[in-house]
């Protein structure tokens, strides 16, 4: 059984719980439609405050993900994964809470009526009752919630968020918020007691109070060292994202609020602190990945896919939502940007078996890929993140989807025969996009039917299908090419390569591999009952109730993945795209060769068995 005030009570309602503020809005309008156009200010100042404070806590949560801006400041230097962005799913939950206490205190007490707009007397004694009231009541409070019984039902869950983040501040319990209300109350009611109150006031109070709490448990280093080599006094009246990461570490130091002398005249001040302030804040601590991930963005909607944006909405796969609609504009404006700055972007890291793995994107757009005009600068943006990736020392870099188009840099040949000296393996990873189609094929086909047949994909596929005798019909307009393909493989397995121009001729195939995007009057010439694999971006449609179709080729990371805490693009959780996964494997491996250009048929079944041997796999 829970300890009392441990849970919230509208822990069931998910996000009906927002319904509650339901009696604020009403209670406003009423009074301004009825009540001879007097408006319930303290209704409408309520809901202002709390979508105001909310706003607050989302910008640095954004700017602590913003890790092209940030990585040089994180203290610690994991990434915040799924099971601690569910568990924060609710933080805001103290929002409501103190959205009931401040509209039970403002109609209960009649000091609250008509405050003035300003009071600069107010403002210094609010300030005083925080510094000398709040603020010693608070560190008391918190070390007495580290005790064996407080602890384990009440502020263990605030510390269960390996790494802190600005929504790891609401996250904890009733209890604890009840308390923080009251820690929060003391100065705004002492200073409307004494008639020193003003709406400002109350404003200031709460935006300064949210964005210091925000600004501690960021993990990003905003303050400078410098700043308290200057002035050592301010080591004693502000904290730091350091200064607040140490206490979830080592959680006998660093009580305090926001004045850590509080924590110095306890003697709780960790003895690391200001040292680890030093090598945060100037950017000693940052490492360099092993494997990096070159994406880029599908169009404008699915750019706000990333945990910098909504971390919420990125944990999830990327589906259009009605929501993203009015942030197409300010998306747009992002991107430009970015194309100004012409630079890749770092958007998410994790941790594959003690390796640092990051995504880069390239600020292009898909269709971008499809204009003659955009070719060249779309490969220097990559040519520079390859430099890059060698110049700072990482291992492998992997090329996505369209940054390995055949027609846009032949698959990656284009920068490794410019750069012959690169210490960076280049990697297309299609070797391993291959392997897991072929291994989706059931061992009884007999017959397939390929669409994109002359691709870089589509010709591997073709030359290790007829090698295990399966006929192979590849749809291709060009019989050189047909040939061409026919004549790499083994003089006894030619005959099962058969060349075809029209989709009537798979009239009788159940078994389609699909390269090349289908519309509706060529999926009707499928059987009932076919199957369609494919490997084609963006992915064909699902036409036909009566045929399956399978999903782009991904595999499943093992559970011990560490910090991943965003979906690839439509991707589950946990699911990376094939040419990604190849990526990691030719990294994790050592293999020192650049997988670029035609794909070697010879090494599909070595990679395949090389990626479940990592504990990589398609289920």
């Amino acid at each position: 059984m829970a300890a009392p005030l441990s849970a919230w009570p509208w822990d069931n309602l998910g996000s009906f719980k927002y319904m509650l503020y339901g009696p604020l809005v009403a209670k406003f309008l009423y009074s301004w439609v009825y009540e001879d156009g007097q408006t319930d200010n303290w209704c409408l100042h309520v809901l202002i405050l709390c979508g105001l404070r909310g706003l607050i806590y989302q910008l640095w949560t954004s700017y602590s993900n913003m890790l092209f801006l940030t990585r040089n400041k994180r203290v610690l230097k994991q990434g915040v994964d799924f099971k601690q962005i569910d568990k924060e799913w609710d933080w805001d939950n103290f929002l409501i809470l103190q959205s009931f206490i401040a509209t039970l205190a403002c109609y209960s007490l009649p000091v609250f009526r008509n405050l003035p707009l300003w009071h600069l007397g107010g403002c210094i004694f609010a300030l005083f009752l925080h510094m000398g009231v709040s603020e010693p009541l608070y560190y008391w409070i918190h070390k007495h919630l580290h005790t064996d019984y407080l602890f384990t039902n009440y502020h263990s869950l605030h510390h269960s968020s390996a790494v802190p983040q600005p929504f790891t501040a609401g996250h904890a319990t009733l209890l604890e918020h009840l308390i923080l209300s009251v820690i929060i109350g003391i100065p705004i009611l002492g200073a409307t007691l004494v008639g020193w109150g003003s709406i400002s006031m109350i404003y200031s109070y709460f935006f300064i109070f949210d964005f210091l709490r925000s600004m501690g448990h960021s993990n990003v280093e905003v303050l400078p060292h410098e700043l308290f080599q200057s002035f050592p006094f301010l080591k004693d009246l502000i904290y730091t994202a350091t200064y607040h990461s140490l206490h979830h570490t080592d959680m006998k130091t660093n009580f305090c609020l926001f004045l850590p002398i509080y924590d110095k005249l306890g003697n709780t001040v960790n003895p690391k602190s200001w040292e680890l302030h030093k090598k945060t804040s100037s950017g000693e601590n940052d490492r360099v990945p092993d494997f990096v991930f070159l994406a880029h963005v599908v169009d404008v909607i699915s750019s706000i896919h990333v945990p910098f944006v909504l971390r919420s909405f990125s944990s999830l796969p990327f589906a259009p939502r009605l929501f993203l609609i009015p942030m197409w504009p300010f998306a747009f404006l992002v991107m430009l940007v970015m194309w100004t700055l012409s630079k890749t972007f770092l958007i998410s890291f994790y941790m594959f078996s003690g390796r640092l793995c990051q995504t880069w994107a390239v600020p292009r757009f898909g269709f971008q890929y499809f204009l003659p005009f955009a070719t060249e600068g779309i490969n220097s943006q990559i040519e520079q993140a390859i430099l890059r990736a060698d110049r700072i020392g990482v291992k492998v870099i992997s090329l996505a989807a369209l940054n390995k188009n055949e027609a846009l840099n032949g698959g990656g040949t284009l920068f490794v025969k410019k750069h012959p000296n690169l210490r960076v393996r280049v990697v297309h990873g299609n070797t391993l996009t291959a392997a897991v189609i072929l291994n989706e094929i059931p061992n009884d086909v007999k017959e397939v039917f390929l669409t994109g047949a002359t691709s870089k994909l589509g010709r591997v596929i073709a030359l290790y299908l007829c090698r295990k005798k399966i006929r192979v019909m590849m749809l291709t307009l060009s019989k050189e090419r047909f040939q061409t393909i026919q004549t790499e493989a083994p003089i006894e397995f030619q005959q099962y390569l058969i060349h075809v121009t029209k989709y009537q001729a798979a009239q009788t195939c159940k078994t389609w591999i699909v390269g090349k995007w289908l519309n509706p009057m060529q999926q009707r010439w499928a059987p009932r009952g076919t199957h369609f694999h494919q490997f084609v971006v963006p992915p064909i449609l699902s036409f036909r109730r009566d045929c399956t179709y399978g999903d782009l080729a991904a595999m499943r990371l093992p559970k011990d993945i560490e910090g991943l805490g965003s979906c690839e693009y439509t991707m589950p959780r946990g699911m990376v795209h094939a040419c990604h996964a190849g990526g990691m494997v030719h990294m994790l491996e050592g293999w020192t060769h650049h997988e670029v250009g035609a794909i070697d048929v010879e090494k599909i079944d070595l990679v395949w068995k090389t990626a479940l041997k990592y504990g990589l796999t398609t289920a």
